[in-house]
């Protein structure tokens, strides 16, 4: 079967590397000039199952409010005149009952367990190299009602087998000797130790290298136009490459991995994928003094940040990302925001990193309201969705691409998770996850 893949992102490339090993010919296209170039360009690096609790929780909607108009909130709502952005928001304060959220922790762990199964799977295997660590990830909290409000959560994932354990601060500081300088602020922490972090845009330049070895076609620099469909399923996509020249591309079977431009593409088909870009930043940084840098990963999670070390051909370098910004597609840094990440980073931190030499990026996470991602068939049999991952990208990377290969090839996915479809009804403005998990085949619609 011939199988275009529409994004190489993280996503679009592992759905390309499994597709390859499934025996199937596969194409990939992107606007970009190089694989991995948007979302999955300079992210936290974290491979995190730990970072299972959604942004749609029971404490959510106080802090949003709070939060409003805050130019420097970790998670601040821009109110626009964009009908999708209030539908979007309607639906995530839906999902921030109790109820909702214990089974969005469920499909979250669930997979991220999986994919990061397969990940060092395929780490063994390929001898793949991307500046990994294998040192877990702490979570430390500097407020006691931020770590007392972790502790459901984290006796959930422990119950799905996320082994996240609950550590006293004392505890935090022998892990990882770099947070002695905020003894005295830590509440606590929680201790992931099979949770990992690495270079995710490496991983993917080096995934690419072993699919183009297996046969698969990257299609660099062309811009999708439209998705064509005629007799109830996708017959061609439109695009154009680099010179302007119009190109037709046909395929048996075409997967939507394009982030956050995935609802764009798929509305005119009548899909309403419920997927809304939260632009998300980063800053990296040289390290300064290697004695005051952190070795294990990080998640500061009262500010919504993660800390990771990259030591590979880059130079050895300080990557901290997160907080949230719903405002539309805007891609603009905001120097605020840019500049309250390292006021954070040297507050705990200081004199660890470069801060002159700073460099900074944002990106458009593609977000559903209930961090739950959209994978599995569309309503056209010939249409397959990875897509709507969020901040988990990297985590669900593997896992995602490995189980829509195997259901684009007619078998059935290898974890437990409520693989999603899109409701049938073109005037529907919201997909969500399907209870029906018997088949595994993303025939069903969230309720």
């Amino acid at each position: 079967m011939h199988v275009v893949i529409l994004g190489s992102g993280l996503l679009g490339v592992s759905s390309a590397y499994y597709l390859s090993q499934l025996g199937h010919q596969v194409t990939v296209v992107d606007r970009q000039a190089t694989p991995a170039a948007e979302t999955s360009f300079a992210n936290g690096g974290q491979i995190s199952v730990s970072h299972a609790e959604p942004w749609a929780n029971p404490s959510a909607p106080l802090k949003v409010l709070k939060w409003l108009g805050k130019e420097d909130a970790p998670l601040l709502f821009r109110l626009r005149a964009d009908m999708r952005q209030w539908l979007w928001g309607l639906q995530f304060l839906r999902e921030c009952t109790p109820a909702r959220t214990r089974h969005n922790i469920e499909q979250i762990v669930r997979l991220g367990t999986y994919s990061r199964e397969t990940l060092q799977q395929l780490r063994t295997t390929t001898g793949l190299n991307y500046d990994q660590r294998t040192q877990g990830i702490l979570h430390f909290y500097t407020s006691q009602q931020e770590f007392d409000s972790a502790v459901a959560p984290t006796e959930q994932m422990r119950e799905l087998g996320c082994e996240r354990q609950m550590i006293s601060a004392d505890e935090a500081v022998r892990l990882e000797p770099a947070l002695s300088h905020i003894r005295s602020q830590l509440a606590g922490a929680t201790y992931t130790a099979e949770d990992e972090s690495g270079d995710a845009n490496r991983f993917a330049r080096e995934l690419v290298k072993l699919c183009e070895m297996a046969g698969v076609r990257f299609l660099m620099s062309h811009t999708i136009t439209a998705l064509r469909e005629a007799g109830g399923q996708i017959d061609h996509v439109e695009a154009t490459d680099s010179d302007g020249r119009f190109q037709r591309i046909k395929a048996d079977a075409y997967v939507l991995s394009m982030g956050s431009l995935s609802p764009l593409y798929a509305a005119p088909l009548g899909i309403q994928l419920p997927i809304y870009p939260a632009k998300g930043y980063s800053v990296t940084m040289p390290v300064k003094d290697a004695s005051k840098a952190h070795q294990v990963s990080l998640t500061d999670d009262e500010f919504k940040l993660v800390f990771s070390r990259l030591t590979g051909p880059g130079g050895d370098r300080l990557r901290i990302a997160g907080t949230a910004e719903f405002n539309g597609y805007d891609r603009d840094l905001n120097r605020v925001r840019c500049e309250a990440i390292v006021k954070r980073v040297e507050e705990l931190f200081p004199g660890a990193g470069d801060t002159e030499q700073a460099s900074y990026w944002t990106g458009l996470r593609p977000a559903t309201p209930s961090n739950v991602p959209i994978i599995g068939k569309s309503k056209l049999p010939n249409l397959f969705l990875n897509t709507g991952h969020g901040t988990l990208g990297w985590t669900h990377a593997c896992g995602s691409g490995k189980s829509i290969a195997r259901i684009i090839s007619g078998l059935k996915p290898e974890v437990d998770f409520a693989f999603t479809g899109v409701q049938a009804d073109r005037s529907a403005v919201l997909a969500s996850t399907s209870t029906s998990t018997s088949t595994h085949t993303a025939h069903g619609s969230q309720s």
